[in-house]
């Protein structure tokens, strides 16, 4: 009987022993990816504004004068949503790609490139690509950067905003409007000669063409220096004909910009271009235009900024705002961050023209007030 009852008793101990065994989590072989392993490679982030603007002109078009993006007056409007897919090229022989995918009702409009999403008479939708590119680091130096596709200027202080930058107003600058491209097709080269001096050329079908206008190409530089940890010193040029069927007549851009961090708190900015284009205004009649702006963003709080902008742009043969005038405008940004991700700010803007350009109903006026109000998310 002991020895029934021993084994019975070991029967039992065996049994709870394996019961707890089986009952303890114990870690599980990796079930093998149901997808392919690139997928892991690739990011997504993106990007979403929406505003309101008012004219206090009330112009009868319903059209605020001589805008980029704000060119709605009294109206509530989806200006963008972006969606970016990239796998970023980061060291020597990594290959890479971006591209920007957006919608909405202001920003698409104006920044399409003819022959991609602008048709023959030059009308744009709500749908556009601002970039589409694909990127090789050559083991060149430090690293030598290949792009090739689409891809958005690197002219300019301000920028085509997006989840990994955007300006410190909501409305654009003169200059970012008429002074400059938005975007540009074709190959592109850039890298580090050292810590603080950069560089980048490019060969590309011009201004705001997905699909060539002529037959010629157009060549573009930049040349980035960093002096100082707070100062970063950008001059870059372009040029090369960029009229319809013209292979001729060359556009030519210098453009330069300052950046300096003068305290943890304010930020200055600076950005002057010069434009010239042969045989714009006529036989034998070149055309040019010019501008300067200045900038200031001043952190209040962890929460809360201010941030200031004035600018002058002459183009006084009327070859980029259709108008021989002379435009200036100051804008006052209030913002504030509701959110790691969110943002809510106002710009409270004038633009004053030596001619009366701006509509004001009965008649035309050379001051044009305007409100905006915006929030962006990014992710």
């Amino acid at each position: 009987m002991r020895g029934v009852g021993a084994r019975a008793a070991r029967g039992l101990l065996i049994g709870l022993l394996a019961g707890a065994c089986l009952g303890t989590p114990r870690p599980c072989a990796a079930a093998p990816s149901s997808h392919p392993a690139w997928i892991d490679e690739v990011t997504l982030d993106g990007f979403l504004s929406t505003s309101y603007s008012y004219n206090f002109n009330r112009p009868a078009s319903g059209t605020n004068q001589f805008r980029v993006f704000d060119f709605d007056d009294n109206t509530f409007k989806l200006d963008e949503f972006e969606l970016v897919a990239q796998k970023p090229a980061a060291k020597a022989r990594d290959a890479g790609f971006r591209v920007d995918l957006t919608v909405g009702s202001s920003v698409p409009r104006v920044t399409a490139a003819a022959g991609l999403f602008r048709d023959a008479a030059g009308t744009a939708g709500d749908l556009d690509v601002h970039q589409a590119f694909l990127s090789y680091v050559a083991p060149l130096g430090s690293g030598l950067r290949l792009d090739a596709g689409k891809f958005i200027t690197g002219h300019g202080y301000e920028v085509i905003d997006g989840y990994d930058g955007w300006n410190d107003h909501a409305t654009r600058s003169l200059l970012f409007g008429f002074a400059i491209p938005f975007t540009h097709v074709g190959l592109r080269a850039s890298g580090a000669f050292s810590p603080r001096v950069s560089g980048m050329v490019m060969l590309v079908n011009g201004w705001d063409v997905a699909r060539d206008n002529n037959r010629a190409k157009s060549l573009g530089a930049q040349l980035t220096v960093t002096p100082r940890p707070a100062l970063t010193l950008a001059v870059s040029g372009m040029t090369g004909p960029e009229r319809n069927g013209n292979n001729h007549d060359r556009r030519d851009l210098l453009d330069l910009v300052a950046i300096y961090k003068a305290t943890s708190r304010l930020t200055l900015g600076a950005n002057a271009d010069f434009g010239t284009e042969a045989n714009a205004v006529g036989p034998g009649q070149d055309g040019g235009w010019s501008g300067a702006a200045g900038y200031a963003r001043m952190v209040l709080t962890e929460r809360c900024a201010l941030s200031v902008r004035v600018e002058s742009f002459s183009d006084g043969d009327g070859v980029r705002t259709g108008v021989p005038q002379r435009i200036r405008e100051f804008t006052l940004t209030p913002e504030h961050r509701l959110s790691p991700h969110l943002l809510l700010r106002a710009d409270l803007r004038v633009d004053r023209s030596n001619q009366r350009v701006f509509d004001d109903p009965p008649g035309l006026t050379r001051t044009q007030p305007t409100v905006l109000v915006n929030a962006l998310y990014s992710f």
